[in-house]
């Protein structure tokens, strides 16, 4: 990698030994393809994103129409009561 070779230019530049240098860019490497996202890890992370909204989407609308029965429900039996 470019990138690589760069720091690696910059380091001994600066009077780090060679082998400090390799362990940098080691270390360096080995976290960015550890802990670092990739395009496809961001791309399934959004279609499960989606997912799960489209699911409490439809939760939601389910829940709404419960509680607007419900309380279609009790405003009837409370009109039938007083009438």
């Amino acid at each position: 990698m470019k990138m690589d070779l760069a720091l690696y230019q910059a380091l001994i530049a600066i009077n780090v030994p060679e082998p400090k240098a390799e362990a940098v860019i080691q270390a360096l490497e080995t976290d960015m393809l550890t802990l670092l996202a990739s395009k496809s890890d961001l791309t399934n992370a959004e279609h499960r994103l989606a997912t799960e909204a489209a699911k409490a989407e439809v939760r939601m609308t389910i829940r709404m129409g419960v509680i607007v029965s419900a309380a279609v429900g009790i405003i009837l039996a409370a009109m039938k009561f007083f009438h």
